[in-house]
C-alpha cells in the first residue's frame, strides 16, 4: 500500500482576514485541515496526496487565495 505525500503550508494573510481566509483554504481539494496560528505566520494547512502533483496542485491554489499573501511549504519525507 502507496502511504500519502504529506506537505504542511504555513501562510501569511492580509490583516484581519485570518479567519475568512482559513474558511476559504478548508474548501480546497486535498486540505485536510486548516488553522489559525500565532507567531510569524497566520494559519497553517495540512495538505495530503497521492503524489506530488496533487500536493503542488493544491499548493498553487493555496497561493492564489483572495488574502494570501506568502506562504512556506515544507513536504514531509516520511
Amino acid at each position: 500500500m502507496r502511504s500519502l505525500v504529506v506537505a504542511y503550508v504555513m501562510a501569511v494573510t492580509e490583516v484581519g482576514k485570518e479567519h475568512d481566509v482559513v474558511k476559504e483554504l478548508s474548501k480546497i481539494e486535498g486540505v485536510s485541515e486548516a488553522r489559525e496560528v500565532y507567531g510569524e505566520f497566520d494559519l497553517v494547512c495540512i495538505v495530503e496526496g497521492k503524489e506530488l502533483r496533487s500536493i503542488n496542485k493544491s499548493v498553487a491554489e493555496i497561493r492564489r487565495t483572495k488574502g494570501v499573501l506568502r506562504t512556506v511549504t515544507l513536504i514531509s519525507s516520511g
